[in-house]
């Protein structure tokens, strides 16, 4: 079991209702969300790249130049439900990236090799 998941069992509780055709409840959602990031934290620590995901949350993590002031150069943004699917390997980065679903700017921003943050 992964980190993420022994923080939250929000994360499989969220899995489970997509896999029941249902969207989670936004309180299992919003746990998920910010266990995942969490995770993506410890596992790619630094201050260089922001990740934003609306409502629920937002990080800065991977290695490289610290970003103090204003807006960073290295931004990625997501709707949590993007974000579930993308660090549980469910959504492939460049395929979210392809659709729009993903929005990433900055020359560190593609987090694809620290995905996914489950062991599933």
């Amino acid at each position: 079991m992964s980190p993420a998941h022994s923080k939250s069992e929000s994360v499989g509780h969220a899995l489970d209702a997509l896999d029941r055709g249902e969207e989670p409840e936004r309180p299992v959602l919003r746990d998920a969300v910010r266990a995942l990031l969490t995770e993506l934290s410890q596992r790619a620590p630094g201050r260089s790249v922001e990740v934003r995901i609306p409502p629920f949350g937002a990080i800065q993590c991977v290695a490289g130049p610290r970003h103090t002031r204003g807006t960073p150069p290295n931004v990625v943004e997501t709707d949590p439900m993007t974000w579930l699917l993308l660090a549980t390997g469910r959504l492939k980065w460049a395929e979210a990236t392809r659709d729009g679903r993903l929005r990433a700017s900055g020359v560190r921003t593609d987090l694809s090799e620290f995905l996914p943050l489950t062991g599933t």
